[in-house]
């Protein structure tokens, strides 16, 4: 492989892992709050790629008012479905909370076929993102470019809001005793919809960013969280840079297999969460669990 080719498939691999960092820190901001395995995180990805079609394509708006579109509206959703529904299921046994979401799936699948239809859609580049860059020896297109430097600017976002602010002291608190934060006097259960709401709204992000280079059908809801749990199980349940180690992995992974071991690719992903598994069974940043 020349340096252009090796320098190539590194540059898109770094894309496609900070994309798929950006939908996968919500899952696991989720579950490292909440506890909650969230099967419907996938779903939320969905709708953020069909709102950003539906926001920029169909009514003509600019591509990233979709974008903070798919956000609110993911935001808005989970709010809901936080405070109605899965609020009760936090004391409940984890196949309750697993049914529960499985259950949203459902809903949310029959309710994207009856907004979107059953077609294929697609998503133009952004103006200004549609070109690339010649670096000399490589050209590298600017959207993927984008998307390498606004993965990182998240996950930095993320680290500062968890470690740095008193909201982030709260929620690591709730991680660790929500009783004695609530004997405190914080509103725990706002903290939970909070985490949850802004968890959901990284995954409609993070569909929204996919929706130029993927197409939208139904059912894109079940790769993307086969491909979250890989990146999270990989990085350590419930740590954040643990995921983007994870997503890095990943995306390196994915791309050199397409490459160098086409009829692999789709496995390797698999193989490579086996071998982390077997050396570190908490993942690469996580900590064994201990007894209560």
């Amino acid at each position: 492989m020349t340096l252009t080719m090796f320098t190539l498939n590194a540059f898109y691999g770094l894309a496609l892992a900070m994309n798929m960092f950006i939908i996968a820190s919500g899952l696991n901001l989720i579950f490292g709050v909440l506890r909650v395995i969230n099967f419907a995180h996938g779903m939320f990805y969905m709708f953020g790629a069909y709102i950003v079609f539906t926001v920029a394509k169909t009514w003509g708006a600019p591509f990233f008012v979709g974008v903070l579109a798919a956000g609110a509206a993911l935001a808005a959703i989970a709010f809901v479905i936080e405070r109605l529904l899965l609020r009760q299921l936090y004391d409940k046994e984890h196949l309750m909370q697993l049914l529960f979401t499985f259950a949203i799936v459902l809903l949310m699948s029959d309710a994207a076929k009856m907004i979107w239809g059953t077609d294929q859609y697609s998503v133009g580049y952004p103006p200004g993102l549609g070109g690339a860059v010649n670096l000399g020896f490589v050209i590298l297109p600017q959207y993927q470019l984008f998307l390498c430097v606004v993965g990182p600017l998240i996950a930095v976002a993320m680290w500062f809001v968890v470690d740095r602010t008193r909201w982030g002291r709260v929620v690591r608190a709730a991680t660790q005793d929500r009783e004695m934060l609530a004997a405190l006097g914080v509103n725990v259960p706002m903290v939970y919809a909070a985490v949850f709401t802004i968890g959901s709204a990284l995954a409609g992000v993070g569909g929204a960013l996919a929706a130029p280079r993927i197409a939208l059908v139904p059912g894109m809801d079940a790769t993307i969280i086969n491909e979250c749990f890989i990146i999270v199980i990989i990085g350590g349940l419930g740590n954040m840079w643990g995921s983007f180690l994870g997503a890095l992995a990943f995306g390196f992974v994915v791309q050199f297999g397409t490459v160098l071991a086409p009829n692999w690719q789709d496995v390797l992903p698999y193989v490579l969460m086996l071998v982390v598994l077997i050396i570190r069974p908490w993942g690469l940043l996580g900590r064994p669990e201990t007894g209560h």
